[in-house]
């Protein structure tokens, strides 16, 4: 692989958007996309990085990320810099196949659209799995569980109190949807 066929390889996939900044950088910026290609000056090493989410935001979900990187995002990583979240992919780049560029880059793509939604779920599933697991303690059932959520949005311990009745609804309907499709999984312990 040459670095024209990274340029080559880059617009094919996003046009016009590509900046070549130097013989070894390019740029892709659209919308809500940032994606750098870069280049070691000897041509030994290429990085491609993309634009996940701001470090502040995404800091509760950071076990979840680390937790990612080690058995779902493969040849790409997450990582921390200048207090951004990135998606990074790096490769010794003599041998780099333009394949395996491509893939990595779609990976990246991947990656920037699901932004933090895969974390945030596997965070809030940790909770609902904690719930259930204090409730069984406590020896209640799945209808008491679901009746104390209920009373807690009530009382506004939970919820914005200013929220409309549908949007309540709708926010105990997915609590009660968590709660019945994770109950069986976790162990009875009372």
């Amino acid at each position: 692989m040459t670095p024209q066929d990274i340029t080559q390889i880059l617009t094919t996939l996003f046009g016009d958007t590509v900046r070549v900044n130097e013989p070894e950088s390019w740029q892709i910026e659209g919308e809500n996309l940032r994606l750098l290609v870069l280049l070691s000056e000897d041509q030994s090493w290429l990085r491609s990085l993309i634009t996940i989410a701001p470090a502040q935001e995404a800091a509760p979900y950071f076990a979840q990320l680390l937790e990612a990187n080690f058995d779902e995002t493969q040849e790409t990583r997450y990582a921390l810099f200048q207090n951004l979240v990135w998606g990074v992919f790096q490769h010794s780049f003599p041998t780099l196949s333009p394949e395996d560029f491509q893939a990595a880059i779609a990976r990246l793509v991947a990656l920037h659209q699901k932004g933090l939604s895969d974390s945030f779920n596997r965070f809030a599933e940790a909770q609902v799995r904690q719930i259930i697991r204090a409730a069984k303690m406590q020896g209640q059932s799945l209808a008491a569980t679901l009746q104390s959520l209920e009373r807690f949005y009530e009382e506004g311990v939970m919820g914005d109190l200013d929220a409309s009745a549908s949007d309540r609804g709708a926010v105990l309907g997915a609590w009660r949807s968590q709660l019945e499709r994770l109950w069986d999984e976790e162990s009875d312990i009372a």
